[in-house]
């Protein structure tokens, strides 16, 4: 039987099946211990220091007992600290991106996917470079700057070399004042080499999706393709690092399996990529299976209510305070309000999920991998993120500055990082002002930049900020960056 080592670099220790099930028989039994409860929710509770705040996180079986509690004063306390957390590190900001899907070509026989083999009545389609440059100039049309890719697993159709040179095409797309300034990529776990490719690449942060840590699950939601081997697929993230990616983000597909179990796996995955490599995940995703083409997400037993769902990503940030969190389109307005203010500091928007879906007038069906519950255009989703307090980012200087992985998580730990992502954030807003947004949302835009000015602690910073966005108003200049 494997024992449970985070520092292994085994699946099977670092995700330990017999330490998740004792983990959520430990919360189980003390889901009303209001002592041991008062006692995590204050070592979760963001501490004053010099000019910036501490965090220090909770383990998985810590985070669980919260997970499990009943004690509705107390759940109302986890979503109090949860919002605490998100402010004193990423403040208001909300950072803005879209999925771009290249290919739908897939050998895998996934049973949540329409994607998958056997589904012989959806449309198959592979973008070439031409209709790539076209999707990127769509995006780039509606104001986006940081994108998704995402693509199949398909040796012969999706080899590494055309995800290298979709790589390419996108970065080398300039129209007007448009670019893309960071491509994140979602693509199949493989190898040491072709992560070093990517890497050479100038991508983003690499995404996977573990979809469940439950092995059992997993097997028979994966039946054939090479996405059956566990093992192969739970390790990725460490030959991701080893391959020179600084930045990789997790995610489970919730409903599959029981949210407990894949909390604490989640959480468990976290600790290991901290234990190995010093540097946990940059991202953290929670979406849920939603219906797709053939896929109902009716015949799945475990799917979780948005209360539930809101806790999760509540418990989520308390224990992993420095990561960010996505949420997707897949979820509808209302959810990703509420998510907005217990620890989501990424969304998407205006987001298509099929191939070749921005270049087309209305939004096609025929690819899509799943229904999109909120699709508002992205002028609609900045000017709402505005209305309710937040400011939409279209920052990336982090990554192009070099302040990746472990030095983008010294600067987030040590309350440092605001200094630069506030000012950023607004710089990048009066870009999408001037560039591409509605009356309406430049009328709040600027009303949004100028409070938010005041807000910056450093003169000298403020003074460049406002200057810069002078410039940006008067002129062709862009991309300025601290």
């Amino acid at each position: 039987m494997a024992i449970y080592d985070p520092k292994s670099l085994k699946a099977e220790e670092f995700i330990n099946d017999g330490e998740i099930r004792a983990t959520l028989e430990y919360a189980e039994s003390n889901k009303r211990n209001v002592a041991l409860i008062d006692e995590i929710l204050e070592k979760a509770r963001p501490k004053k220091k010099d000019n910036g705040y501490v965090c220090t996180g909770l383990t998985h079986r810590e985070a669980s007992v919260l997970l499990a509690c009943d004690i509705p004063e107390k759940t109302e306390e986890i979503f109090k600290i949860a919002e605490e957390i998100k402010l004193a590190y990423y403040g208001n900001r909300i950072v803005l991106f879209a999925p771009l899907y290249l290919s739908n070509y897939c050998v895998n026989g996934c049973l949540y996917c329409p994607y998958h083999y056997k589904n012989k009545h959806i449309t198959r389609k592979k973008l070439t470079q031409e209709e790539v440059a076209k999707e990127v100039i769509a995006l780039q049309d509606m104001g986006h700057k940081r994108l998704a890719i995402e693509a199949g697993e398909d040796p012969v159709n999706n080899p590494i070399e055309y995800i290298l040179e979709c790589i390419k095409t996108i970065y080398g797309i300039k129209h007007k004042n448009g670019a893309i300034r960071r491509v994140n990529v979602n693509i199949a776990a493989t190898t040491v080499e072709n992560y070093k490719k990517l890497k050479e690449a100038g991508i983003g942060t690499y995404i996977l999706f573990q979809e469940t840590y439950h092995k059992e699950s997993y097997l028979r939601l994966h039946p054939t393709g090479p996405k059956h081997d566990y093992d192969y697929h739970t390790e990725a993230m460490d030959r991701a690092m080893e391959g020179g990616i600084d930045d990789v983000g997790l995610g489970v597909l919730f409903g599959l399996e029981l949210y407990k179990y894949e909390f604490a796996g989640l959480l468990m995955h976290a600790e290991h990529l901290e234990a190995v490599h010093g540097v946990g995940p940059h991202t953290i995703s929670v979406p849920r299976v939603k219906r797709a083409d053939d896929i109902d997400p009716e015949q799945f037993d475990n799917s979780i209510s948005d209360e539930t769902f809101e806790k999760i990503a509540a418990c989520i940030r308390l224990a992993v305070p420095y990561t960010g969190m996505i949420i997707s389109t897949r979820e509808s307005e209302e959810v990703r309000s509420k998510m907005l203010n217990i620890g989501i500091s990424q969304v998407s928007g205006a987001s298509r999920t099929s191939v070749g879906g921005y270049s087309e007038k209305e939004r096609p069906h025929d690819t899509e991998q799943f229904n999109v519950s909120d699709q508002r255009t992205l002028d609609e989703v900045v000017r709402w993120l505005m209305q309710n307090g937040h400011i939409p980012s279209f920052c990336t200087a982090c990554y192009r500055e070099g302040r990746t992985g472990d030095r983008f998580m010294s600067l987030c730990k040590n309350g440092q990082i605001l200094n630069c992502c506030h000012p950023n954030a607004l710089m990048t807003l009066a870009e999408y002002l001037v560039d591409y947004a509605s009356d309406e949302t430049k009328e709040i835009g600027w009303k949004t930049i100028e409070k938010e000015l005041e807000k910056i602690p450093k003169d000298k910073v403020r003074e460049i900020a406002r200057e810069n966005i002078g410039f940006i108003k008067n002129s062709d200049r862009r991309d300025f960056r601290f």
